[in-house]
């Protein structure tokens, strides 16, 4: 059965959305039609772009020639499912890149697919677009290169940014090994948070969304159950206290004894505590007692925002 098919007059198209991120590559593959969305699959790959970036601000041959093989891989796995239209984006790592254009270039010649390298403000827009819920909100989503606060309903973004303090890249610039340490990145993470502040002040927002596996992470975290067990992730509600006790347990343990742990996530292992302190810095900053954790994002976003009309 063609997935494009006329249902109750309204015609479904299956579609995909591929997003380079700064520390892993996702696939989400969607049926659209009439301004809805339905989920059909999820996929990832641990690909980090932004730690293949050297001093000069070039993604290494080895990773160019691994994304250009994960993307044609993730592209027919799309065509297989019945997609007829995929896309391809990327975000923080890529938009550094000094060598973008080349990674675009084999992209196309390994999968034929048009590379999309969104601003900080579009990538802002897109996860806001993806995770919220139509009333009142506040999004942050904590990514590998950089970290997006928005607030905004359901019609109109009142205001975002795109801040250069992602997991992988404060992982780089400050190591971790104490909760002393942990709290020297919080102290760094408010530096680059407090200029903006003013600018959020005269919103109000019914609720906050986390967007990122920082959250999904943590939420696995806190409940103590396995890391690749997705169910009661999606909508569970991280306090303040559930950062900071997971900082102050994990902060000081080395990689090899988080690795045991069988409710974190492995190939997060190092960066994890990073991503802790900027959410705990983003809470201290905007007064925040919970924000809810969204399996949801950008992907989404991008199909939306192509997709549905005003």
């Amino acid at each position: 059965m063609n997935p494009s098919e006329y249902t109750n007059e309204v015609l479904i198209l299956r579609t995909a959305a591929i997003g380079i991120g700064s520390n892993s590559l996702r696939m989400l593959i969607a049926d659209v039609g009439e301004n809805q969305l339905k989920r059909m699959g999820r996929y990832r790959e641990g690909l980090r772009v932004f730690a293949a970036l050297d001093e000069q601000g070039n993604i290494s041959e080895e990773m160019l020639n691994l994304a250009g093989d994960h993307i044609a891989a993730f592209a027919k796995e799309a065509l297989d499912k019945g997609a007829e239209t995929i896309h391809l984006f990327a975000t923080s790592a890529v938009r550094d890149a000094k060598n973008a254009d080349e990674l675009e270039r084999i992209i196309f010649d390994r999968s034929g697919l048009r590379l999309e390298v969104c601003s900080g403000d579009k990538e802002a827009e897109l996860s806001f677009l993806g995770a919220t819920r139509g009333v009142p909100s506040g999004m942050i989503d904590i990514g590998g290169g950089s970290t997006e606060i928005v607030v905004g309903d359901a019609k109109t973004i009142h205001h975002g940014v795109s801040l250069q303090m992602g997991a992988v890249r404060l992982f780089r610039l400050l190591p971790i090994a104490s909760v002393e340490d942990a709290r020297k990145v919080i102290e760094h993470a408010h530096t680059l948070i407090e200029p903006h502040l003013s600018d959020y002040l005269p919103y109000e927002t019914t609720e906050w969304i986390g967007v990122g596996g920082t959250f999904t992470t943590t939420a696995a975290f806190v409940q103590r159950k396995p890391w690749d067990d997705r169910s009661n992730i999606h909508g569970f509600v991280l306090t303040k206290d559930d950062v900071m006790d997971a900082i102050a347990m994990l902060a000081p343990m080395s990689l090899e004894e988080r690795k045991t742990l069988p409710f974190l996530q492995p190939q997060r292992a190092d960066i994890i505590v990073h991503g802790l302190a900027i959410l705990a810095a983003c809470m201290e900053a905007f007064e925040l007692k919970r924000i809810i954790v969204s399996e949801y994002g950008n992907l989404e976003g991008y199909l939306k925002n192509h997709y549905f009309s005003e």
